[in-house]
């Protein structure tokens, strides 16, 4: 789960990490009212979207007057923010974030994450703040420093000793840092993020330490314990059709192809989005409907595929495990009966009551094609999408 900086900022907040001081706003005068409560004579007004790259888009522009901030502020509510990050259709930007301007000495980088490989979590910094950490890691690679905290440890001062010391932050510059980290780390666990990213973190014309940006993520099987964290979503940042699968407990994400996906398994769901890709095609989504799907569910599933406009074909692959086939079979006859099955349609079964799936759609009278394996069901659906093209 994501949410907007602002609201990152107030998580920071309470840890004790330093932040500037804004007022989040949802219209032009709220807007305006805010610069007025922050003061001058610097305000940077802030679109806010669940994506980075905002700066390079025109979410982000630092004036010096309440007329500009009326200005800025009319151009960006309502407006398509198109970054690096949200693809070409972009995202629509409800709210703002109107901050105070701070002196800018120095830009740097600092993030923090799940080091699957390890099992510990990591900082990542670097001297290149303000950039695109990708485009440092390709052309200077040397400039990135990655530290792992040991679980039996957790933070210690140590850390933030070789955290400044990469920076080439000195003197009480150091002292503020090494506290900001451990702030952080404590956040990190606190929260049960997966990622927090702060990009840049500045140094001031005085010395001083402030998080200038902060995007945080949390881990979704923990929000469980954050109710306070749960509360911060925002539906305006999520895809309609996520927001539908997440009601009925699918594993859902909107992809860019034309082939629909309906699998059982993670692993297996990768598999077949990677052959749908061998023979020529793009998925148009990761569909995992999990190991013990009732009939509902699956017609559920095959409801949020056929809203997609993009979908020219579903490819069904499903291994019976804990699954049974015959129950994938009557979902999906309950689905294309509801629906019409406007588009052509490949499914491959295996595994428990296979057999007896196949014989539920054989019979069904309703226009599907078997297939044996997992290439022979790629192959199918392409060559099917194709014909009706």
């Amino acid at each position: 789960m994501n949410i907007h900086e602002y609201q990152a900022k107030a998580v920071l907040k309470e840890f004790g990490v330093p932040v500037p001081r804004g007022i989040p706003a949802f219209s032009v005068d709220e807007a305006v009212k805010a610069a007025g409560q922050l003061g001058g004579p610097v305000w940077v007004v802030k679109a806010q979207i669940h994506a980075g790259g905002r700066g390079k888009g025109g979410g982000v522009k630092v004036v010096k007057s309440a007329d500009a901030v009326k200005a800025e502020a009319e151009r960006m509510l309502g407006m398509t923010l198109v970054t690096h990050q949200t693809g070409p259709h972009g995202r629509v930007v409800h709210r703002l974030y109107v901050e105070e301007g701070s002196a800018i000495a120095r830009e740097l980088y600092l993030s923090m994450l799940v080091d699957r490989a390890t099992s510990r979590v990591a900082f990542i910094v670097s001297t290149e703040g303000g950039m695109d950490i990708e485009e440092v890691a390709h052309k200077t690679p040397e400039k990135i420093l990655t530290l792992q905290v040991d679980p039996a440890t957790g933070i210690q001062p140590y850390h933030g000793r070789r955290i400044a010391q990469a920076l080439k932050v000195t003197g009480d510059t150091a002292k503020q840092l090494q506290k900001l980290v451990g702030d952080l780390y404590r956040a990190f666990l606190a929260k049960d993020m997966s990622l927090l990213e702060i990009n840049p973190l500045v140094i001031t014309d005085k010395g001083n330490v402030i998080c200038l940006d902060a995007k945080l993520n949390f881990d979704d099987n923990a929000l469980y314990r954050h109710p306070e964290i749960q509360e911060l979503n925002d539906p305006n940042e999520e895809d309609p059709a996520e927001l539908e699968a997440k009601k009925y407990d699918l594993n859902f994400i909107k992809l860019d192809g034309s082939i629909g996906c309906l699998v059982n398994g993670a692993g297996l769901a990768m598999a077949t989005m990677d052959i749908i890709k061998l023979y020529g095609e793009e998925p148009a989504n990761f569909l995992d409907v999990g190991g013990g799907a009732s009939k509902e569910k699956v017609t559920a599933a095959f409801k949020i595929l056929l809203k997609d406009k993009a979908v020219k074909g579903i490819l069904v692959n499903i291994f019976g495990g804990i699954m049974r086939c015959d129950i994938i079979a009557e979902g999906i006859i309950a689905a294309a009966k509801e629906t019409g099955l406007p588009v052509p349609l490949v499914a491959r079964l295996s595994g428990t009551n296979a057999d007896l799936g196949k014989k539920i759609l054989s019979e069904s009278g309703l226009n599907l094609i078997p297939a044996d394996d997992l290439a022979d069901a790629a192959e199918k659906i392409v060559k099917a999408i194709k014909k009706a093209a």
